[in-house]
């Protein structure tokens, strides 16, 4: 089967800020639709710097950006078409929340594509609405709990409609609730059709969301399904992180007979409870969940 092309990719692209070493060197990285990317790596090993360089934030010093197969400019219209498509959404709701109001701070960007009025409203109350915080339109951003000070963030961000949403760390400073909320915000962008790209240090938060991984190496991304990469504990050690608490409880499970060699292993604690239970173990064999 033919690959699905990137919609937004770096070929062999390098980045260094002004007066320093390379933050990145060599990098082709590329974001296929409909697949849920997680992005790991160790403090200073680049996410942030490559998130920017996707999304047009920063502009590679070696190689090249490209949109759809083609490489992207640096004029207005270009960058213009690229931030209708690829969206990023930094760690710190702060530095994008701006307006004095959460609906006035969502309208910025369709405001800016000087869209109608009618259509304005129309992308402002959809992406409030994603995000469950349609309640807060009128509400001043800087009376926002730190949790809807994320999502006001990422709803700006949904009101573009991009076909990519690139987030930096979305689930940190957030509680464990709010941590769920935020998993099915995402869920449900994705049943509308938006790509999602997320940068974490949560191993187990990637391994339970993400289809695919890229992990940052001092030799570049290592990218594949999230569930292989995230058990190769040689790559992980490279990369400064550790195993995922689902990819341990696998070899446990092999031990005692309930998973197939070739399984994928739980992501979830249902999983792992589905797999421990006793019962019939079809669905425990090699290659498959239950």
């Amino acid at each position: 089967m033919t690959a699905v092309p990137p919609v937004v990719e770096l070929a062999d692209a390098g980045y260094a800020y002004e007066d320093g070493p390379p933050v990145l060197t060599g990098v082709t990285f590329g974001v296929r639709p409909g697949r849920a990317l997680a992005l790991l790596g160790r403090n200073g090993s680049g996410k942030t710097t490559l998130l920017r360089l996707l999304t047009g934030g920063l502009r590679p010093s070696a190689g090249e950006l490209r949109l759809d197969g083609a490489p992207v400019g640096r004029g207005r219209a270009a960058l213009t078409r690229l931030r209708t498509s690829v969206q990023l959404v930094l760690q710190d709701p702060d530095d994008q929340l701006f307006a004095a109001s959460v609906g006035q701070d969502v309208s910025f960007g369709p405001v800016n594509l000087g869209l109608p009025e009618e259509e304005i409203g129309r992308r402002v109350t959809e992406a409030l609405a994603a995000l469950g915080i349609a309640a807060l339109r009128d509400r001043p951003t800087h009376l926002l709990s730190y949790g809807q000070r994320k999502r006001a963030a990422i709803a700006g961000a949904v009101a573009m409609r991009p076909r990519v949403l690139v987030l930096d760390e979305p689930t940190a400073g957030l509680d464990p609730h709010g941590q769920e909320q935020l998993l099915e915000v995402l869920a449900r962008l994705r049943a509308s059709g938006t790509t999602v790209v997320m940068a974490t240090h949560d191993v187990d938060l990637a391994l339970r969301w993400a289809d695919d991984a890229a992990i940052l190496t001092p030799e570049g991304p290592r990218t594949g399904p999230a569930p292989g990469l995230l058990a190769d504990s040689a790559l992980l050690a490279s990369a400064g992180l550790r195993r995922p608490w689902g990819q341990a409880a696998a070899r446990v499970l092999r031990a005692h007979g309930l998973l197939g060699e070739e399984a994928e292993g739980p992501r979830t604690a249902e999983d792992l409870m589905r797999w421990a239970a006793p019962g019939p173990g079809p669905a425990r064999g090699p290659g498959r969940r239950p």
